[in-house]
């Protein structure tokens, strides 16, 4: 049996696993906690040399030996993935394995790389322990060093060290060859979703360590009963079993000392236990952490000192809840890959810190490492920054669901020590960590014996947290019950959130919902207000955090964004891997700041606006809400009539208390027609880790019980009226609007010359479709054919009266070969002043029985000239905005472009719709254009795309500007849903077969004359 298919053979020569720490010769570099001061430390990053082979047999003889001649060798960077430096094959699969399920044997064609360097090791390293680590390789390899074969190692995402202290030559140039197996009898274990990724991927370090020195330790640092006083445990093993005194100081955040013990070591182990009074506890909210130092001394001289950072918490089981230092927490959580769209699975600590902080900024609390643990990066900024992590296995045998066997190898016992070590090496490696919280064992796998053993050694390493896993169906031996996308309702699904919260014993996560793939995810609020009404629930995380899209650029040099089936993928989930809150190069989606409004840290509600009285809700755990200082404005449009900030005082975490803000509305002149609303923002008053003094993490947003009615105005002015042919023209002073008497509606609307509408309002039941749509957009396209729209005019009627012209138009609206449809009524009164009074009214008729049970959109298309590329609205924004989306949202004024308004997704599809608008303006560079007004409300867009362009789309760089801007109004834009993976549109926002009717009034005019706002202000009266 080749060894990379022994799934028996978990590693050769492989030192135990243990936490992943830094020794220093002195107290003071140690206090600096950095590699460059460490005893001896070098960085193996870089270049080396490189050859690929289709499979390991086909290596070159003596590869491995110092003398091998490595010209013809290709260059390649350490760390990185081979396929996305040109080497293999890309391939982006959730699902299936890339070849025979017949393990633990891997195609006989197996991509191998071999890599090569040489390395200086300097005196400074004479004397130690000399310890080769590699923090990730994929999926399998053979280690040499100066010709030597080391040994062997596998599971990707998982540590390896390998003692090289007898190979090694100081003060000599020494090299090293690994050889690379992209498949192995691990590739069973980690069939997650994501790129299969090739090679050595994350830091190859050379460690000098002490030979009397501490191999390995643990913290536990807990908290007694009361929450009171802090448990420390110290629990450490020597490399020599000789006697050594150790040394405990435990530094508290300012460097203060809280005490120091000195312990002997005996028979190479020693261990330490101590009270800490008052103990400041470690949340994600107030991540307070206490400085350890261990030093190591043997006849009187110091040996090494070893820092690491200590944060005092309590993790418990509780009935129905689990506890974080008494409380039971909500995770307010991502799903996190390490991913990199130019370097694959590379992530400096860099781009870690940029996502904690980030997260930090949009109000998440918690990450789990799906599916594997991350770079040691990773844990120490969450305990610096204060976040919770369900840190779990490298492990996942999702496509064995396809045999019908899911449980196919996780139930064999032959299988165990490949389960069992991932797990260990895990814990051994991040168990120091007080950000963990939860173990998770893996994902996606089936239950059976092999995780029935993880769960109980996991539990016999480390009591103090919980164990976690998904596959638990029956909650048989996790801790918590955690399912995935979880549905809020559907008739035809049996178990829903609902019977969770009936039924469940045990505390409740969702490890993965909201499935956050293109426009979306909808539902946000929804799952948020069920976590909060129940303590059992207990929180979820968002799938997931970043889009997967590999940088690509055009021949002219456009940038886009490459996914599955892209590259000749196949089989393929194609653009099942572009679902993050983040898009790829790092933009915050929309849907983030959804999320960050849905669990921001303040609810807000009004008491009594009249006197400035509102309550303010803590949703925080543990924090106070005296950190913020609340920032209020009285709105009047888009202009601002009071306004100042205030400190907020103690509220502590999970209270309420009333405030008064010093606003008064009997001096505000209400001027007709005007909007007036008390815009609240949520601030730090001081610079934190994660953001600057002034940041906001939460809005609230009422509208004032003040309003005066719009100025009546009865237009003026002469109107002429002629028909030729198949056209007829309403025409006045500096206007004229015609209309095609065949197809009924209006063909063009011209203002001073310029022509501002070029085809008028046509009913549309179509949008383009979003990623949350995959599941039903075969049905919405080769069933109810709902892309391919007809107007069937079937009468005509117009007249002039009293210098108004009135033209109503009858039409049956459908699709193709549907016989249902809605017989619509468009209602038009041209002014004499110019301006366009209209009414679209729909009655489901025809078949109805037949009709879909929910239509992507229903409302009215127009296009308008291309220079008409400046926009500026009253309704909510200033992001997009939808049915079950629309929390970040708030009512004002708010000015963009045309281009400001497109939200640019990998996948291109619906996008832009802002919601509760009162009226729009859409004018050139000169202030010539239109405004549509209603005295109701509509939804409305802007875009240079129809939505066959958006539909036809694959990628950002196929879009082409129309030489028109497209303006949509609607009566209603469906919800958006989390139907790629997870709940559909819920039933209270779908746009239905239902009765309509749009009405709202366009105006032609320049903002040299009056202003838009103005122009909406009025109200049409016809004499």
């Amino acid at each position: 049996m080749k060894i990379w298919e022994n799934h028996q053979i978990d590693g050769i020569n492989r030192m135990p696993a243990r936490a992943h720490f830094l020794t220093f010769p002195t107290r003071e570099k140690a206090l600096f906690n950095d590699n460059k001061y460490t005893h001896a430390f070098k960085n193996l990053n870089g270049v080396w040399k490189f050859m690929f082979l289709d499979a390991p047999e086909y290596s070159p003889e003596g590869f491995f030996a110092s003398d091998f001649d490595t010209a013809a060798m290709d260059d390649i960077t350490v760390p990185g993935n081979w396929q996305v430096q040109g080497y293999g094959k890309m391939h982006y699969s959730d699902l299936w394995y890339n070849f025979p399920i017949n393990p633990p044997y891997v195609p006989t064609e197996n991509p191998t790389g071999i890599y090569k360097r040489t390395f200086f090791v300097e005196e400074s390293f004479r004397g130690k322990q000399i310890i080769l680590r590699f923090c990730g390789v994929d999926s399998a390899y053979h280690l040499w060093v100066n010709g030597q074969e080391v040994g062997y190692s596998k599971a990707a995402r998982n540590e390896s060290e390998f003692d090289i202290t007898n190979l090694v030559k100081i003060g000599e140039e020494n090299d090293v060859t690994v050889r690379v197996y992209q498949w192995s009898d691990g590739t069973y274990l980690e069939d997650q979703d994501m790129w299969w990724e090739s090679g050595i991927f994350r830091d190859v370090e050379l460690l000098g360590v002490p030979k009397d020195g501490i191999h390995d330790f643990k913290v536990t640092a807990d908290l007694d009963d009361t929450y009171t006083n802090g448990l420390l445990k110290v629990e450490a093993s020597l490399r020599t079993p000789e006697s050594a005194q150790v040394t405990f100081e435990l530094l508290d955040a300012q460097g203060r000392t809280v005490f120091t013990e000195t312990r002997t070591a005996e028979n190479g182990t020693v261990c330490m236990e101590t009270v800490v009074e008052n103990a400041q506890h470690w949340s994600a909210e107030i991540p307070y952490l206490y400085q350890l130092l261990m030093t190591v001394e043997k006849d009187g001289q110091v040996v090494e000192v070893i820092p690491q950072k200590v944060g005092f918490r309590n993790i418990r089981l509780n009935g129905e809840t689990f506890l974080v230092n008494g409380v039971a927490i909500k995770f307010k959580g991502m799903n996190r890959h390490d991913y990199n769209p130019r370097n694959g699975r590379v992530v400096a600590k860099e781009e870690m810190e940029k996502d904690i902080i980030l997260m930090k900024q949009f109000n998440v609390n918690a990450i789990r490492t799906c599916h594997y643990p991350d770079s040691y990066y990773l844990y120490d900024l969450c305990d610096e920054y204060g976040m919770y992590l369900i840190d779990e296995t490298d492990l996942e045998c999702h496509g064995f669901e396809l045999t019908g066997d899911y449980k196919w190898i996780t139930d064999d016992p032959t299988w165990e020590t490949a389960y069992v070590s991932r797990m260990t090496r895990m814990i051994e490696r991040d168990k120091n960590h007080p950000s963990i919280i939860m173990w998770s064992l893996g994902n996606e796998s089936a239950f059976g014996c092999n995780f029935r053993k993880m769960t109980e050694v996991a539990h016999e390493m480390d009591s103090t947290r919980l164990v976690h896993y998904e596959g638990d169906f029956d909650v048989e031996s996790a801790d918590v019950y955690s399912t995935m996308y979880t549905w809020l309702e559907n008739p035809e699904k049996p178990f829903l959130m609902k019977d969770i919260i009936e039924t469940s014993k045990k505390p409740h996560i969702l490890c993965e919902y909201c499935h956050a793939m293109g426009n979306g995810p909808g539902n946000l609020k929804e799952y948020q207000d069920l976590f909060y009404a129940h303590d059992k629930l207990q929180g979820g995380f968002i799938w997931e955090w970043f889009d997967h899209g590999i940088e690509s650029y055009t021949e002219d040099g456009e940038k886009y964004y490459r996914y599955g089936g892209d590259f000749g993928d196949d089989p393929s989930n194609k653009d099942f891997c572009i679902d993050g809150m983040l898009m790829p190069d790092r933009t915050p989606s929309p849907g983030l700041y959804e999320y960050k409004k849905v669990v921001e840290p303040v609810t807000t509600s009004a008491v009594n606006l009249e006197q400035g009285t509102i309550s303010l809700l803590s949703r925080y755990d543990f924090a106070d809400l005296d950190q913020f200082r609340v920032v209020y404005s009285i709105m009047e449009d888009d202009v601002m009539i009071q306004g100042g900030s205030m400190d907020l005082p103690s509220i502590p975490a999970r209270t309420a208390k009333e405030i008064k803000l010093p606003y008064s509305l009997e001096a505000i002149q209400v001027r007709p027609g005007a909007e007036y609303y008390l815009n609240l923002s949520y601030q730090l008053k001081e610079h934190t880790a994660y953001a600057p003094a002034g940041h906001e993490l939460a809005t609230a947003q009422f509208k004032l019980p003040i309003y005066k009615e719009g100025i009546e105005v009865i237009p003026e002015g002469m109107l002429k009226v002629t028909k030729e042919h198949t056209t007829l023209r309403a025409e006045g002073a500096d206007f004229h609007v015609d209309f095609d008497l065949v197809r009924g509606n209006i063909i063009r609307v011209v203002r001073d010359g310029m022509e501002v509408m070029s085809k008028g309002p046509r009913l549309t039941l179509w949008r383009a479709p979003i990623s949350n749509d995959m599941e039903i957009i075969d049905q919405l396209k080769k069933v109810y054919f709902l892309h391919l729209e007809h107007e069937v005019v079937t009468d005509v009627q117009y007249q002039e009266e009293n210098n108004f012209l009135k033209v109503q138009v009858d039409t049956i609206n459908s699709t193709t070969n549907s016989a249902w449809h809605f017989k619509t009524r468009y209602s038009y009164v041209v002014c004499p002043t110019g301006d366009v009074l209209i009414d679209v009214e729909g009655t489901p008729s025809g078949r109805v029985d037949l009709a879909p049970d929910m239509f992507p959109r229903i409302g009215v298309t127009m296009h308008l000239d291309q220079t008409m590329d400046q926009v500026r609205y009253f309704g909510m924004g200033p992001g997009e905005n939808y049915a079950d989306s629309r929390e970040a949202g708030m009512m004002g004024v708010y000015e963009n472009t045309v281009d400001g308004l497109f939200t640019n997704y990998v996948v291109p599809q619906e996008n832009g719709n802002h919601m509760d608008c009162k009226w729009v303006s859409m004018t050139n560079d000169r202030g010539m254009g239109l405004v549509a007004s209603t005295e109701d409300s509509f939804n409305f867009s802007a875009s240079w795309y129809e939505d066959k362009d958006l539909d036809n789309a694959k990628h950002t760089c196929d879009l082409k500007k129309r030489d028109y801007v497209v303006f949509n109004i609607d009566y209603k834009q469906n919800a958006l849903g989390t139907y790629s993976c997870g709940q559909w549109q819920l039933d209270k926002y779908r746009a239905k077969f239902e009765p309509f009717k749009l009405s709202f009034r366009i105006t032609p005019f320049n903002n040299k004359e009056i202003t838009d706002k103005h122009v909406a202000h009025e109200r049409i009266r016809l004499a």
